[in-house]
Parts: C-alpha cells; sequence; structure tokens
C-alpha cells in the first residue's frame, strides 16, 4: 500500500526538464552542489496531493559523493510511516550535459528513473519518470543545514506537487576531532 508513496519519495535521491550549463564552470558549480549536499539529513515530510494526501512521515538519508570520482551523489537511508520502514537509495550522475540516475532499481523494477536534470545555485531539478509517470523533483539548500524537497508529477498539462520534505543535517553525526 505504501510502497507507491515511497516510490514517490525517491525522488528524494535529488532532483524538471533538461537544462544545459557552460560546462567549465557548471562542473565545479555542480560539484560543489553535491559536495554540500552530502551528510546525513533528518526529517519529516507530507504528501499533500492524491490518493494519501495528508499522510506524514519522517525520513533520515545519508548521502555521499558519486562513485568514481563523477559529479552526483549517492543516497542511502530509509523513511518511515508509522510502522512502515521502507529503505531509499538513490544515484545521481552527470551525463552528457544532465544528470542520470535511479530510485531504488530504477523504473524497470519498483522504484524511478532520473531522466534529466540541472543544477542552478543552491538547487537541483531532475526530471524523473515511470511508465506514464512523469514528473519532477526540486532539492533546494537553504545555507548549510537545511535541505527543501519537493515531488511534482505533470497532470495533463500542469505540474502538480505531491510530496514536501523539510530535511535537517544531522548535527549529531558529524565528527569532532580532538581540540589540543
Amino acid at each position: 500500500m505504501y510502497l507507491r508513496i515511497f516510490s514517490l519519495l525517491g525522488a528524494v535521491a535529488f532532483g524538471a526538464a533538461s537544462v544545459t550549463t557552460p560546462a567549465a564552470s557548471a562542473a565545479s558549480t555542480d560539484k560543489a552542489f553535491f559536495r554540500n549536499a552530502a551528510g546525513t539529513w533528518k526529517g519529516p515530510g507530507e504528501i499533500v496531493a492524491g490518493k494519501y494526501k495528508g499522510t506524514k512521515f519522517n525520513c533520515q538519508l545519508t548521502g555521499e559523493p558519486a562513485p568514481d570520482g563523477e559529479t552526483g551523489i549517492k543516497l542511502d537511508g530509509t523513511c518511515r510511516v508509522g510502522v512502515f520502514k521502507q529503505p531509499m537509495s538513490a544515484v545521481i550522475t552527470e551525463s552528457g550535459k544532465g544528470y542520470t540516475g535511479k530510485f531504488l532499481d530504477g523504473a524497470q523494477g519498483k522504484g524511478l528513473d532520473i531522466v534529466s536534470g540541472a543544477v542552478k545555485g543552491d538547487k537541483v531539478v531532475v526530471g524523473i519518470n515511470r511508465a506514464q509517470l512523469n514528473g519532477a523533483m526540486v532539492a533546494s539548500l537553504r545555507g548549510n543545514n537545511v535541505m527543501n524537497i519537493t515531488i511534482s508529477v505533470k497532470v495533463e498539462e500542469q505540474m502538480v506537487p505531491v510530496i514536501g520534505l523539510t530535511l535537517d543535517r544531522d548535527l549529531d553525526s558529524i565528527a569532532v576531532g580532538a581540540i589540543d
């Protein structure tokens, strides 16, 4: 029952159109964004439209730089609705002049494909797809310790927000060195 909800949450992996940017400066700006998005995040979210409107949940996600030095991010963690707990995972990597990736096992499995994307300043916008479902996820960093995420789906010709999250950086998980 909640699996479909969590499939939409998968766009939490960060995330509507394919936008291109100048290559040299965009690469360093994009890497900086994903480096700032790395770390442990936790916080509440809510489904704001559709069959499960009003459902509240909590997520805890850990982001690491994309494998092999690529520009992007790899996320792992969980989201919980009551007693239901769903593992979350996503990988977003640079591909040509945009981004591709997958949430969970991608659209061929129970997840979503990330089919496009761009970083603009303090936010990333990625296009998401699964069969007939098309949408976008916008993740915006607010300072160093807050991230807002909105997931929208395309209904006819309009983008309709369906999920919203506010994640705080888990400062308790940051290692602190000794002071001499």
